[in-house]
């Protein structure tokens, strides 16, 4: 009788993980690539005019993602019970028309600059008008002060009152600092105007060549030359601030470089010198006229949790995050003024949809909770994912992981998954096993020096110590022809930032499908798993996670 009673104890245990699996693999199968299509055409339809902030579009959004959440009984993950975490956001128009750079050389004109065409620059202090006559230069390199690299580019030089030039991105020639060619946050634009402002400059000017930006100058006119959205600052603290920041496009930094008697590449190349020493552009100076209108309004981060069964570790939480806003309506082309924002990021947000109805599909069949972050004003600077971390629902030392969906597999299936962040925390692992478990493959970023880690969401939570990925889509796709990949290249490219950004013809939604489900199941591991996922040793934003958790304890 005892070895019946242990044969039926072991055949219960095997039937009860049988069923787990058998449900978490139904759960899995639920993500199809037609239940993501739907959700894409309908976020990326004309209807929701591009998912703008605080538009008709956004409130279109909101209420779909709500609706979708209730309808699966995900609960709202807000303290008041509801799905909306209203954020301020600060409107800023500038008036192209009322706004000029004129570049003087011993104060006569060299060039009077169109904003648009030739550079783009805005109010940094909520000015309504910038006006300022003769301000002098001075080209900083980098502009980059890293005592952990031994790399200073202000050196001894006086730099206040002045308008400081930067070269974009960071040096790349060593890959024992700044990690080599990937690019850390030293090398993102933000990085620029934030060290500006601390350097006491009086404005701040980005040289923008597609090298070292990443992408054309189409995207700068159309990212900054739209209405742009800040988190309000306290008067208080824009005390200080410069007056202006700006791009410049490269022939116009050519035209600067050459009134000051210097070539534009030369100099960008001594900026890799770690000796290098900043150049004031002797003669030349810059004249700024700047109009801005203002704005109050607000935008929303949508949450939702399923909490997990342990009594010991559903406090503790995975976070899904993916922003639901995307460029609105902008200057027509060919007719079209309807950014619809299919892949970037209709896509990561279907992707968090169908894996919120997975999850809820197997509620307590994992131990730690799961929080669903829709976020908001991404493409005005990350705002609503900052909004979330500087005011968050779930303290940061209670957050196991992030895993950010931006911007999916949206051309066919492949056999790798690129992951910006690789190594760089224990997702890293989770994410390979479950990849060879399907004879795939997890893969670096292809192209590091691009900051990628820096260009969403993630950022927000990693710079507050949350372990966080960003899985991007591979590029090794199975039964399309020899040039595949090429034509891909060329259709991202056509699609990022512009009205061609809708579902047409070349999409495949096995690839989107595959890398979705596989994203299931490793978050499903990790939240299941003894201990909390932990930055790699002296990872930038380690010192931060055991900050966070030292708060908690």
């Amino acid at each position: 009788m005892k070895k019946f009673h242990s044969l039926s104890a072991l055949l219960i245990v095997l039937l009860i993980i049988t069923g787990c699996r058998s449900s978490v693999e139904r759960a899995e199968r639920g993500i199809t690539g037609q239940a993501l299509l739907e959700h894409i055409e309908i976020l990326a339809s004309d209807e929701f005019e591009g998912r703008a902030p605080a538009t008709q579009g956004e409130i279109l959004t909101i209420e779909y993602l709500t609706e979708q959440l209730s309808q699966m009984g995900v609960e709202p993950g807000m303290p008041d019970g509801s799905y909306t975490q209203e954020f301020p956001l600060l409107g800023q128009q500038v008036d192209g028309d009322q706004s000029s750079f004129t570049i003087r050389q011993n104060g006569n004109v060299v060039a009077d600059l169109s904003y648009g065409p030739d550079f783009m620059g805005w109010p940094s202090n909520e000015e309504e008008r910038i006006e300022l006559s003769n301000a002098e230069l001075i080209y900083v390199g980098y502009g980059i002060q890293a005592p952990e690299f031994d790399w200073d580019d202000y050196k001894d030089v006086d730099v206040e009152g002045k308008v400081l030039v930067y070269k974009n991105s960071d040096p790349s020639f060593d890959p024992d600092i700044f990690d080599g060619d990937s690019r850390l946050y030293y090398g993102r634009w933000s990085y620029k105007f934030e060290i500006a402002e601390e350097m006491g400059a009086l404005g701040a000017i980005i040289i923008h060549t597609d090298e070292t930006a990443g992408y054309g100058w189409s995207v700068v006119e159309n990212s900054w030359g739209r209405e742009r959205f800040t988190l309000p600052v306290a008067t208080g603290e824009l005390e200080g601030r410069p007056e202006f920041n700006s791009w410049l496009t490269q022939e116009s930094s050519e035209t600067l470089f050459e009134a000051a008697g210097f070539d534009l590449m030369e100099m960008l190349d001594a900026a890799a010198d770690r000796e290098f020493r900043p150049v004031t552009l002797e003669g030349v100076t810059l004249d700024v006229e700047l109009t801005a209108e203002y704005s109050d309004m607000s935008s929303n981060n949508v949450v939702a949790k399923i909490e997990g069964s342990d009594p010991d570790l559903m406090d503790e939480y995975v976070i899904f995050s993916a922003h639901h806003d995307h460029l609105g309506i902008t200057t027509p082309v060919d007719g079209d003024s309807i950014n619809n924002g299919a892949w970037d990021n209709a896509s990561g947000v279907s992707a968090m949809l169908e894996t919120a109805r997975a999850f809820k599909e197997i509620e307590g069949e994992f131990k730690r909770s799961v929080l669903f972050l829709f976020v908001g004003a991404e493409e005005m600077g990350l705002l609503g994912s900052q909004y979330w971390a500087e005011n968050p629902t779930v303290h940061p030392g209670k957050v196991s992981a992030n895993f950010n969906l931006d911007s999916m597999q949206i051309f066919g299936s492949t056999r790798d998954l690129v992951l910006v962040g690789y190594n760089r925390n224990t997702l890293t692992d989770y994410l390979r096993e479950e990849a060879d478990r399907r004879d795939r493959v997890i893969v670096p970023d292809p192209q590091p020096e691009q900051g990628f880690f820096y260009r969403s969401d993630h950022f927000s939570f990693a710079r507050v110590g949350i372990p966080a990925i960003y899985p991007n889509p591979g590029r090794e796709f199975f039964d399309k022809p020899q040039e595949w990949n090429a034509t891909v290249d060329s259709l991202r490219t056509a699609m990022y930032h512009t009205v061609h950004d809708q579902v047409n013809e070349y999409w495949d939604m096995a690839g989107m499908e595959e890398d979705t489900r596989l994203i299931f199941r490793a978050a499903l591991n990790v939240m299941n798993a003894d201990e909390m996922m932990e930055w790699a040793p002296g990872d930038e934003f380690e010192a931060t996670r055991l900050e966070m958790l030292q708060d908690v304890q």
